[in-house]
C-alpha cells in the first residue's frame, strides 16, 4: 500500500509504464501517486502497484485532485517528478516546441510544480530539447520572452528561469546512460530543482573501458543472460530479413556488399549522416542503442545479433531494466511503445540518489569540478555551460538590434 507517511513522497506526472518512478523507488523514495493519459500505461501501473492513478489530460487536472488523490497535503510532497510527452522536443519530429499542444504539457508540469512547491523537482526530457526554439509562448509570457523565441535553446532557459522565480536552483545536463550502468546508450536531459541550493549533478560511474572508474559499460550479453527462447517480437519484412540475414553481430548496411548497397538502401542511400540504423545487427559486447518505440523501424533496426528477428519484448525490457514480472498491458506493439518510451530505471535510481543524497548531505560539492569524464558525447549541455552561452546570445542579438535601430 502506499505510505502517506514516508518522508520521501513523490508525485509522479507522466509516469508511463513507471520506469523512472522504479528507479527512484529503488533509490528510496515513495511514489504516491501517477497521473498518466495513455490508457494502456495506466492498465500496466494498476497491474502491478497499488499506487493510485489518475487517467486523463493533465491539462484538466487540478493540483488539488493530485493531492486529494495521493492522501498527501502540500507539505508532504518531496518531489515532484516528470518526463513530459517529448515529441515536440524530439531532433526526429517537426519541433513545434511550445506551439505544440503536446510541448504545452510541459507549462502543466511547471503548474503543478508551482502549486505544491515540493523541496525538490525532477525534470526528463529528450536531448533536442536543448536545442530547441520556443517558436510560441503562451500570452502571459510574451512581453518576458517573446523576443527570444526563435533562438535555439530558448525552451530550456524558459524553464530555468521560471523554476528560478520559483526559488529553485536548477541543475541539469544531458546523460548517457551507459555512463551509469544501464546497457543502452540512451541520453537523457534530467534537470534537477531544489530549494536548498544547486544539487552538483552525479559523476559518470562506468565507462567505455572501466579505466577511469574500475566499471565497463555494462553490455546486452550481461543483461539477457539467463533469458530462453524468444517469441514476443516483431516480424522483419522480407525485404529486411534478406539483407540482415548476410551480416553478422555488431554490422549494418555498409558491411553488405556494394553491389548491394543500391538495392537495400533505395532512395535512402542519398540521405546525409550515417545511416548506421538501416539493417542493423546489435552487438553482444556492447550497449544498446537507444530503444524506440518500435524495434523494426528501417532507419533504426534492432535486430537481434545473431538471430533472423527484432529484439524481443523481454530483451527490451531487460535492457531498459524494467523487472522480469513487471506485467505490460495491451498488444506487441503498445508493449514496445510503453517500453521504448520508457526511462531506464537504473538512471531513475541514479536521479532519485542524486537527490537523495543531497538533501541528506552525503555528496561531495567539488565533484562536477573534479570530474574528467563526459556526461555525454556532447559539449555545452550542462546548466553551469548551457546557460552563459544562452545568456552571450542574447546580449548579442539586443547588440544586434541595437545597432539596427
Amino acid at each position: 500500500m502506499v505510505n502517506s507517511n514516508s518522508k520521501y513522497n513523490v508525485v509522479s506526472l507522466f509516469s508511463g509504464a513507471m520506469g523512472l518512478d522504479l528507479g527512484l523507488e529503488k533509490a528510496g523514495l515513495n511514489t504516491s501517486v501517477c497521473v498518466e493519459m495513455n490508457k494502456l500505461a495506466c492498465q500496466t501501473i494498476r497491474e502491478n502497484t497499488n499506487i493510485p492513478v489518475i487517467e486523463g489530460d493533465i491539462s484538466q487536472i487540478s493540483t488539488e485532485e493530485i493531492l486529494q488523490t495521493a492522501n498527501l497535503k502540500k507539505e508532504d510532497v518531496f518531489m515532484v517528478v516528470g518526463g513530459p510527452p517529448c515529441q515536440a522536443f524530439s531532433t526526429a519530429g517537426k519541433r513545434l516546441s511550445l506551439q505544440d499542444l503536446r510541448g504545452n504539457v510541459i507549462m502543466n508540469y511547471v503548474r503543478v510544480v508551482e502549486e505544491i512547491a515540493p523541496p525538490y523537482f525532477i525534470l526528463e526530457n529528450v536531448r533536442g530539447i536543448l536545442s530547441t526554439p520556443m517558436n510560441a509562448v503562451p500570452k502571459e509570457y510574451e512581453e518576458e520572452y517573446g523576443n527570444i523565441t526563435t533562438i535555439p535553446g530558448s525552451v530550456v532557459y524558459f524553464l530555468w528561469n521560471e523554476f528560478k522565480k520559483l526559488g529553485y536552483d536548477v541543475s541539469f545536463t544531458l546523460f548517457n546512460s551507459a555512463n551509469y550502468g544501464v546497457p543502452q546508450m540512451r541520453e537523457r536531459v534530467i534537470m534537477f530543482g531544489s530549494k536548498n541550493g544547486r544539487i552538483p549533478l552525479p559523476s559518470p560511474t562506468h565507462t567505455e573501458t572501466g579505466i577511469e572508474t574500475g566499471k565497463k559499460w555494462v553490455t546486452i550479453a550481461e543483461v539477457f543472460e539467463g533469458l530462453g527462447k524468444q517469441e514476443q517480437y516483431c516480424e522483419l519484412s522480407e525485404k529486411m530479413k534478406r539483407f540482415v540475414g548476410m551480416l553478422k553481430e555488431g554490422e549494418n548496411w555498409t558491411h553488405l556488399p556494394k553491389e548491394f548497397h543500391k538495392e537495400a538502401m533505395g532512395k535512402s542511400l542519398e540521405l546525409n549522416g550515417g545511416k548506421t540504423g538501416f539493417y542493423r545487427r546489435l552487438s553482444f559486447n556492447k550497449p544498446s542503442p537507444t530503444l524506440l518505440t518500435s524495434p523494426v523501424m528501417n532507419a533504426t533496426l534492432l535486430a537481434h545479433p545473431t538471430e533472423l528477428r527484432s529484439l524481443s519484448i523481454q530483451e527490451y525490457a531487460r535492457i531498459q531494466q524494467f523487472p522480469d514480472d513487471w506485467k505490460l498491458q495491451g498488444k506487441l506493439t503498445d508493449i514496445f511503445k510503453q517500453i521504448g518510451n520508457a526511462v531506464p530505471t537504473g538512471l531513475g535510481y541514479v536521479a532519485g540518489k542524486t537527490i537523495l543524497d543531497f538533501h541528506n548531505g552525503n555528496f561531495d560539492p567539488q565533484r562536477e569540478k573534479i570530474n574528467t569524464i563526459p556526461y555525454s558525447r556532447y559539449n555545452g549541455c550542462s546548466d553551469f555551460e548551457f546557460i552563459p552561452m544562452f545568456k552571450n546570445q542574447l546580449q548579442k542579438n539586443k547588440q544586434q538590434e541595437f545597432n539596427f535601430i
